[in-house]
């Protein structure tokens, strides 16, 4: 009999199916158990960039060294900046290697939900696999930048310049993890409220490349300090500030290093993972009938 919904057929049911998430729930065990998608979105996000390029996984290596010699020529030669003793290259060098890995993840994540909605229409898997899988995958083109940066510190070392390799040095991990979760958390609000809102993502390039400038890759924090010294509070509430501060210092022996802003860097992540997710979950349930 279609269309009778009473109580004595709703009693005769064997299995109700109901929503056992909360609001708040990050469903981290959830992800775990479909870890083998994961790993395949990962190896999708990896080869899918770089498939059908002549040069391949050398263009990870030519966008950061244009870019450092660029900034090199209209920062340090024609502006004139200071970078606290450090050579301009190895200077912007470093700042960008750790901001790409932020900017990449931040991007490419800000309109995932609105690109896949094709797959998360067809079939059942944690949504949030897919920016996580691009967070994961950008850690390869880091790993390969973070290589190349290296060699530059060694080339300019061994050529008198002096580098103090602080012993910090094992924190560099978790400054890494600290700025992709923070590209990530960005990315999950943004893609979710571009579900809804499209033109966000047109905003988001230039976002991104405003917020540069609102950090110390062009320039360390230590001019603002001495010159703008009212501008460094400001500074400080990019919550990247800090850990690009602290990534030059533990390679470069520049910079400004404070557990006190790590901290406070640490305190915004969490409460932008939480946000994140309770935007995610709260979007989640319709966003494939807005996309």
């Amino acid at each position: 009999m279609t269309g009778i919904n009473t109580p004595e057929l709703e009693d005769s049911w064997d299995l109700v199916l109901e929503p056992r998430r909360k609001w708040y729930s990050l469903r981290l065990g959830e992800i775990y158990r479909y870890k083998d998608l994961l790993l395949l979105f990962v190896r999708r996000d990896i080869v899918s960039v770089y498939k059908q390029t002549v040069l391949g996984p050398i263009w990870f290596f030519i966008q950061p060294v244009l870019t450092s010699l660029t900034f090199a020529v209209i920062f340090g030669v024609v502006a004139g900046i200071a970078t606290d003793g450090i050579p301009n290259f190895l200077f912007y060098l470093s700042g960008i290697t750790i901001w790409n890995y932020f900017a990449d993840t931040l991007v490419k994540t800000s309109d995932t939900f609105v690109v896949n909605a094709a797959i998360f229409g067809k079939v059942y898997f944690p949504r949030l696999i897919v920016p996580i899988s691009i967070a994961i995958s950008n850690l390869v083109k880091f790993f390969l930048q973070f290589v190349l940066l290296l060699g530059v510190m060694f080339f300019y070392s061994i050529s008198g310049t002096d580098i103090s390799l602080s012993f910090y040095y094992l924190l560099i991990p978790f400054l890494i993890i600290l700025m992709g979760i923070i590209g990530l958390g960005f990315g999950i609000i943004i893609s979710s409220l571009t579900t809804k809102y499209r033109d966000l993502k047109f905003l988001v390039n230039f976002g991104v490349q405003l917020l540069m400038y609102c950090s110390p890759i062009v320039f360390p924090l230590s001019i603002v300090t001495n010159s703008f010294p009212k501008m460094k509070l400001i500074l400080l509430l990019n919550p990247v500030t800090s850990l690009i501060e602290a990534f030059r210092f533990i390679l470069l022996g520049v910079g400004v290093f404070d557990w006190i802003y790590l901290s406070i860097s640490v305190g915004f992540t969490v409460v932008l993972v939480f946000l994140s997710v309770l935007i995610f979950n709260r979007v989640e349930r319709s966003f494939i009938d807005t996309v």
